[in-house]
């Protein structure tokens, strides 16, 4: 198991450095550069503001250079945001989306796993139909979509809860919901899907008929099977719910990574841009190893195959 990690690890680091590699040239490549404005500022100055970033040194030595930054932590300053470092503006903005990720996460994982258990039991009866069609049609409604209806109607009609901003947890409600329901969804049909699999298990069907409480059959038998295809998906859902929270994050005003991620990318902020991209693949790359070892805990067959990989 040991070994197992070791080279996921490995793989881990290569992949990041690729993605790293990957998003420098792009990015450089792009029209346009990160002191480019409506008015053209004169030659004198643009000269020493490329020359005070090294944006005057060869690609090559640039790319070298931010290299040799990344691996003593440093993310260099913003290029538009002259009186922070980009290692500030993630330490603000992170907190923020991690609070969203992580409650929309959890929250569509209870929810989601809770309706596909309950229409799993009921299977082929109305409330399974009912809660199987809810769940599609939550899956053809994107946080795009979602957020602004939310905010129409229980921001600007109900007057239940803010438009936007961060003061309070009130704040945070309405774009835990638009970030969540597609995931609530898809963790609702896999989770239906896992326990109806499970029933039919025969230690399950040995347990009811022993005349086993639903209750405990369901907890003790049912779920843990049934959890297996959830989990194998939570790595990129999760994954997908932190980096869906940049449309979150514009629709609601909140002062987080995604939002400084677009900002960067309009300006041309190049390490602002890099830095983000850089936190945001540590933290996939970080949740698919969590999911990979859970997995192999939950899941015996799978452990004896990580086992055997590593001898």
């Amino acid at each position: 198991m040991a070994r197992f990690i070791f080279r996921r690890l490995v793989l881990a680091v290569v992949t990041l450095w690729l993605v790293i590699s990957a998003a420098f040239f792009l990015i450089r490549a792009a029209p346009g550069g990160p002191f480019d404005g409506e008015r053209r500022l004169p030659p004198a100055i643009e000269k020493n503001l490329l020359a005070s970033y090294h944006l005057d040194e060869p690609l090559l030595a640039q790319y070298w250079r931010y290299l040799r930054m990344v691996t003593r932590g440093d993310l260099g300053p913003s290029f538009k945001q002259k009186d922070f470092t980009v290692n500030e503006l993630i330490a603000a903005g992170l907190p923020i989306s991690l609070g969203i990720g992580i409650t929309a996460f959890l929250f569509a994982l209870l929810v989601g796993t809770s309706i596909g258990t309950f229409a799993a039991l009921q299977h082929n009866t109305f409330q399974d139909r009912f809660l199987s069609g809810l769940a599609t049609l939550g899956l053809a409604f994107p946080p795009l979509i979602v957020g602004p209806v939310l905010v129409l109607v229980f921001a600007v009609g109900l007057a239940w809860f803010p438009a936007g901003g961060h003061a309070s947890v009130k704040h945070y409600v309405l774009p835990t919901i638009a970030l969540s329901l597609p995931y609530i969804a898809a963790f609702a049909r896999l989770s239906r899907v896992g326990c109806l699999e499970a029933l039919d298990l025969p230690h399950v069907t040995t347990a009811r008929s022993k005349g086993l409480s639903r209750r405990r059959l369901v907890f003790h038998h049912v779920l843990p099977s049934a959890f297996v295809p959830v989990l194998s998906y939570s790595g990129p859902a999760a994954a997908a719910l932190l980096a869906g929270s940049m449309v979150v994050e514009e629709v609601f005003s909140l002062p987080g990574l995604g939002r400084y991620f677009v900002q960067g990318a309009i300006n041309r902020d190049y390490t602002l841009v890099m830095g983000t991209v850089l936190v945001y693949a540590v933290l996939v790359l970080a949740l698919n190893l969590l999911v990979d070892f859970l997995y192999g805990q939950l899941d015996p067959r799978v452990r004896s195959e990580m086992v055997a990989s590593s001898d």
